[in-house]
């Protein structure tokens, strides 16, 4: 018998759905976003006037609906906006080559709950800042500061990817904080030289 529920409404998720999936609809998700998990994204990042929505495909929207851009300004709006908004599935924001940078891990936790070794030592070398689940639920966004002139993928021997960006490029973010990670961002410029070399 499947024993998992639902996070906000504690429905039974039923074999339909991911082994990954912690709500039984979209509405339950965003539900549970709009119902204060984004309070704890950094200040940093929510009085820039870089947000957009995103749809559940992931393509970037602006508050209003329409197609938006991760190097359109026009398409970004701020925090409170994209937050009262209703279109799409959640938020973005976009990396605009300011210093504020994300490192995305795919795949790095395992379905119980515990990091892939090279996910571990990433967190553990990034030190004291904001860090998410992201979307899938079992990825990490892991932003911060640092100088990263074009983004990059870096492919593991396993098959995972850690990709690290600065600009041009829009994240989604979730406000689904990792392991008490810190409403503040960190100077991550040795981990990403570290990474990128």
């Amino acid at each position: 018998m499947n024993t998992r529920t639902c996070e906000h409404c504690g429905e039974h998720l039923r074999a339909r759905h991911s082994h990954r999936a912690r709500f039984c609809s979209t509405r339950c998700r965003v539900a549970s976003h709009r119902a204060g998990k984004r309070t704890t994204i950094p200040d940093e990042l929510r009085t820039r006037d870089r947000w957009v929505r995103r749809s559940a495909t992931k393509v970037p929207l602006t508050a209003a609906g329409r197609a938006a851009s991760s190097t359109d300004p026009r398409t970004w709006t701020s925090y409170g906006e994209a937050e009262a908004s209703s279109a799409g599935v959640g938020l973005g924001f976009v990396l605009n080559g300011d210093g504020v940078v994300c490192i995305d891990l795919d795949h790095a936790i395992r379905p119980d709950g515990s990091l892939k070794p090279w996910a571990e030592d990433v967190v553990r070398r990034a030190g004291s800042t904001y860090i998410e689940v992201s979307p899938s639920g079992d990825g990490l966004h892991v932003f911060g500061y640092a100088t990263v002139c074009h983004g990059r993928r870096i492919r593991r021997a396993d098959g995972t990817a850690v990709e690290i960006y600065g600009d041009g490029r829009y994240v989604t973010v979730t406000g689904n904080v990792f392991r008490g990670s810190p409403a503040a961002l960190a100077d991550l410029s040795a981990l990403v030289d570290d990474l990128l070399t």
